[in-house]
């Protein structure tokens, strides 16, 4: 491990993100919005910059310490489909919780968009959604698919060329499961900034901050996992994807419930996410090491 080209991606990465979130911030914009959603995709390639800023000035390759491989493998797929059966067994966790209840008219998915939407503008998704051909599910489903290994893939590989690209080759000294929990911990505590304005927890901001960096650390293992066995930072580039594209799917037909209980990004996901982990564990407890080639 490099500790100094480690040290200064952290700290060129977290300056650039969270100078980008202060000034965000100052201009009054609002993150719930298409100025916010602008922001989060910039945002979201601040690792990757953050990368080729460190590898330009250590005169090393960029490009080949990200491992990028484009030749298509069953784990590629896996990363794509994967998010779909974590958010419907969240979904499945959720309607365990006290107060959560199934809702096939979507009414607790409209009830959590409220203060977006005025109520003739949710009457009219409604009445939308009533004369759709296509059932509202499937057509969301469809929709995260194609999303999720296209335009959200391309963000994602923002993120991931630096946390699962650089950071993680530089990292596995420390072994698999050491490794994942402090990348988890760097990538949660990265997000704090737009956590703060309203990014996956609104009403909760400084308690979201918390479960920002618990979730990070449970999805960790899984991406380092995925990055690993694909051979490729394009792996864990289309599980972010895929996973962000079809969070919706966890929250449609559940009513009841807040984003710290209910969601992918929630309690409930949380134990999704631990289940997955021990599975990874029993399975194979030593993945080995991120290949360079």
């Amino acid at each position: 491990m490099n500790s100094g080209k480690v040290f200064r991606f952290i700290v060129i990465t977290f300056l650039m993100s969270w100078t980008l979130a202060l000034v965000f911030y100052l201009t009054g914009l609002n993150w719930i919005g298409p100025w916010g959603t602008v922001l989060g995709i910039v945002y979201m390639f601040m690792p990757l910059l953050g990368v080729v800023i460190v590898q330009k000035t250590s005169g090393e390759n960029i490009f080949k310490s990200l491992g990028m491989r484009w030749k298509i493998n069953p784990w590629w797929i896996m990363a794509w489909l994967l998010p779909v059966v974590l958010a419907a067994m969240a979904l499945g966790v959720a309607l365990l919780f006290p107060g959560v209840e199934y809702s096939p008219g979507m009414a607790g998915f409209f009830e959590r968009f409220s203060h977006l939407l005025s109520p003739e503008e949710i009457e009219q998704m409604e009445s939308q959604l009533a004369e759709m051909p296509l059932n509202p599910f499937f057509l969301t489903l469809l929709q995260g698919l194609f999303f999720g290994i296209t335009v959200n893939a391309v963000a994602g590989f923002g993120e991931e060329a630096g946390w699962r690209g650089f950071l993680q080759k530089e990292l596995e000294v420390f072994g698999f499961w050491k490794s994942a929990f402090i990348i988890g911990t760097i990538w949660g505590i990265w997000h704090a900034p737009i956590i703060m304005q309203g990014h996956n927890y609104p009403n909760y901001l400084y308690p979201g901050v918390i479960m920002m960096v618990i979730w990070c650390i449970l999805l960790a293992p899984l991406f380092g996992y995925i990055r690993i066995k694909s051979g490729s930072v394009i792996g864990p580039s289309i599980l972010h994807g895929s996973l962000n594209a079809n969070f919706g799917l966890s929250l449609m037909y559940i009513k009841g419930g807040n984003e710290l209980t209910v969601g992918m990004a929630g309690l409930a996901g949380f134990i999704v996410l631990a289940l997955v982990n021990l599975i990874i564990y029993l399975r194979d407890p030593d993945p080995g090491q991120v290949e360079i080639k």
